[in-house]
């Protein structure tokens, strides 16, 4: 079996957890069977993000970045003739199945069969969240690409409850397949390792961790009224630790810790190298996590990973995933977030039993076998089973 890899939209530091989704997988399928070849699609500035090509993957670049000729003649073609260059490119590749692993169908029409990994709809649901113009284009391209998959791999339950309640999308099509652990994240016991990371980054009070790019979904907001109302009604006197890109909500939270008096109890630290996470998600004393929309949830499981105990939003995917390892709030109540986070800061009998469930629970999550599920649904799309 021959499959092609989508990644032409792929863009590092940019897609958030669908990056981390799509490094792992690949990772994981080449580890897989010896039988199947992949054909790995990408932009040419990014091709020495992946592997290199060797006799079970092979690189083809396709160069219609953003701004580039390719890109500006492509998108010509499409509003004025209705036709794509690139679906006749990916029509003339020699595979068997093409995966497309971010949502989106990209070319639509190409006619090979396609899987496509459908990882969140918040649109849908939280619209006020986008521009009209990306709010048309997210319309139309995600029920499209839904409409015209061969299969579909949801990362969640809730992921497939919604495609097919809103976009009334055949179940029988759709596989739910979690994703998995790095190795990486797990228990470290090694002194050293923690008292860098704590000097690297300053961290020198016991904190808690959020790790999440600044968009409007993530409720960072919310959450930093819920730090004041603990620190003014419990004596709070720890961290909040922000990770993760800046992007539209920064400005606004910024402002928020200035206005709440938060600058001695939240710290900004940004995106950081991914090798540093598993020993801040150890040193931390919980995660918080208080997004109001998730297809899946990694963060979660990465914390669990490292026993770092996990207190999130009853919402969306994030219960699926924490099981009744966490403790879950809803996001939208800042009092109510405030009352849980403090209920778990504060009790070391109750953290040191989060800690033992999410070791636990994280078992489930493994990206072998979501390689090997993953590979059994190519094989459903082009017939073979």
């Amino acid at each position: 079996m021959r499959v092609g890899l989508n990644a032409i939209s792929f863009a590092p530091r940019r897609i958030g957890g669908m990056e981390t989704y799509f490094r792992n997988l690949l990772a994981a399928l080449l580890g897989q069977d010896t039988e199947t070849e992949y054909l790995l699609l990408c932009d040419g500035k990014y091709a020495g993000e992946f592997p290199e090509s060797g006799h079970r993957l092979q690189v083809r670049t396709f160069d219609y970045a953003p701004g580039s000729l390719k890109w500006f003649t492509r998108g010509v073609c499409r509003n004025l003739a209705g036709i794509d260059p690139l679906a006749g490119r990916i029509k003339s590749l020699p595979v068997d199945v093409i995966h497309h692993p971010f949502t989106v169908l990209t070319p639509p029409r190409s006619g090979i069969r396609s899987v496509l990994t459908f990882h969140d709809m918040q649109h849908e649901f939280y619209p006020d969240f986008f521009p009209a113009w990306e709010l048309r284009k997210k319309r139309l391209t995600y029920r499209q690409s839904v409409e015209e998959a061969t299969r579909i791999i949801a990362i969640s339950q809730h992921v497939k409850d919604c495609l097919v309640e809103r976009y009334q999308a055949d179940p029988s099509v759709i596989d739910v397949i979690y994703q998995g652990c790095s190795p990486a994240y797990r228990l470290i016991h090694d002194n050293e390792s923690i008292v860098r990371i704590r000097n690297a980054y300053g961290l020198d009070k016991p904190y808690m961790l959020y790790p999440a790019a600044t968009w409007p979904h993530k409720n960072h907001k919310r959450l930093l009224e819920a730090i004041s109302m603990i620190r003014d009604d419990c004596g709070f006197d720890g961290l909040l630790v922000l990770t993760g890109i800046e992007m539209q909500a920064h400005t606004v939270i910024k402002d928020e810790i200035n206005r709440l008096g938060l600058a001695k109890q939240v710290k900004i630290l940004g995106y950081l190298p991914t090798a540093d996470l598993p020993a801040l998600y150890n040193c931390a004393r919980l995660m918080v996590f208080p997004s109001l929309f998730e297809g899946f949830g990694i963060p979660l499981v990465e914390a669990m990973a490292c026993g770092c105990p996990v207190v999130c939003a009853g919402a969306t995917s994030l219960p699926e995933v924490v099981g009744s390892a966490g403790m879950l709030f809803d996001p939208r109540d800042a009092e109510g977030m405030a009352e849980t986070i403090w209920s778990a800061w504060s009790d070391e009998g109750v953290l040191a039993g989060m800690r033992e469930r999410g070791l636990e629970r994280v078992r489930l999550f493994d990206w072998d076998d979501t390689a090997r599920k993953t590979i059994a649904v190519y094989k459903k799309a082009c017939g073979a089973v």
